[in-house]
């Protein structure tokens, strides 16, 4: 495993960069100047230029990754962790859209079932007569929709739809279809760690080394879609926070973020509004959690995370606003 150490960020790693000390992380803004390897500490400057860790990653459906991607959350569920019940129709959940598209998401990602800890699986045809009509309406009026989702049925219908990013918390596990279909499909995707199912995955979660074996099982996921016919430059990584995962895993996961630069890929975060950030502080309420997500989401960002999965835009918007012009001055 390699992780980035020393990491850089504005004019201090512009000179390092200059001066031959430091390398830019995935050919970001940031930059970094020792690696952490099996063997020990080297320097980044000893690395080779394409190395997964510097190579610049290109852009991910669509977006330029030299700045932060926000995608705004909309759960058309009865029942998800934080937001069930609130958008579970498709005017609400409509509006709901509207509302992040206004507070500047770039990507509105829309799920028609809960993945929270204990849910029960949901039939495919409720999923899709939830999702449907909200990834239609909101694609028609120019939004760049992701479909949460990990049913291959659900895939296709909701790319007829308008959908233009398949985000799959299974990583193309969920479904014996899934592979073929997204392969099939083309679509840009997410594929996310998870261990067990929603119904099982934090009974009693373990691992060795939690960060090593995340990146290991993503890794082997890249190499199952790229064998099914998926262009690996369509995929982006999520490491899972939350899903099969205690909170001292959670903490090491986004303590050592970086290391997850190794695959090559985009670098998805979700940890809005997650129950480990109760777990660090009061036990509070998930949407009394919007401090504890954004306080995450910027230490992610200066792990060199390109994409942040968020309930709270205008919020998140505003907190990455402050953090870059403070990481540039």
């Amino acid at each position: 495993m390699h992780r980035p150490l020393a990491i850089l960020s504005g004019p201090a790693a512009r000179t390092a960069i200059a001066a031959g000390c430091a390398r830019p992380l995935a050919g970001g803004p940031l930059a970094f100047a020792l690696v952490e390897t099996v063997a020990g500490i080297i320097p980044a400057t000893a690395l080779a230029g394409d190395h997964p860790l510097v190579r610049p990653r290109a852009p991910w459906a669509g977006f330029d990754l030299s700045r932060p991607v926000i995608m705004g959350i909309v759960n058309v569920t009865p029942d998800s962790f934080s937001d069930g019940g609130d958008h579970d129709n498709a005017e609400a959940a409509i509006a709901h859209g509207r509302r992040l598209m206004a507070e500047g998401a770039d990507i509105v990602d829309i799920g028609g079932e809960s993945t929270r800890p204990g849910a029960a699986p949901v039939p495919v045809d409720v999923e899709i007569a939830r999702v449907v009509p909200v990834i239609r309406a909101l694609a028609a009026e120019g939004a760049v929709i992701s479909i949460d989702t990990r049913h291959a049925a659900v895939m296709r219908a909701a790319a007829a739809a308008g959908a233009r990013i398949i985000n799959d918390v299974t990583a193309l596990t969920g479904d014996r279809d899934s592979l073929s279909v997204a392969a099939d499909l083309g679509l840009p995707l997410v594929l996310m760690h998870i261990k067990g199912e929603p119904q099982t995955m934090q009974d009693a979660p373990r691992y060795d080394d939690v960060t090593a074996e995340v990146g290991d099982w993503l890794a082997a996921r890249i190499e199952a879609a790229v064998a099914a016919g998926i262009a690996r430059a369509t995929i982006a990584v999520d490491p899972g926070i939350g899903f099969g995962k205690d909170l001292d895993h959670n903490v090491d996961l986004l303590a050592r973020t970086g290391a997850l630069h190794r695959l090559g890929c985009p670098l998805l975060i979700g940890v809005s509004r997650k129950r480990f950030i109760a777990g660090l502080s009061r036990g509070e309420a998930a949407k009394d959690r919007v401090a504890g997500s954004i306080a995450a989401a910027l230490h992610s960002l200066g792990q060199g995370a390109h994409i942040l999965r968020v309930h709270d835009v205008a919020a998140t918007m505003q907190a990455v606003a402050v953090w870059q012009a403070l990481q540039s001055a």
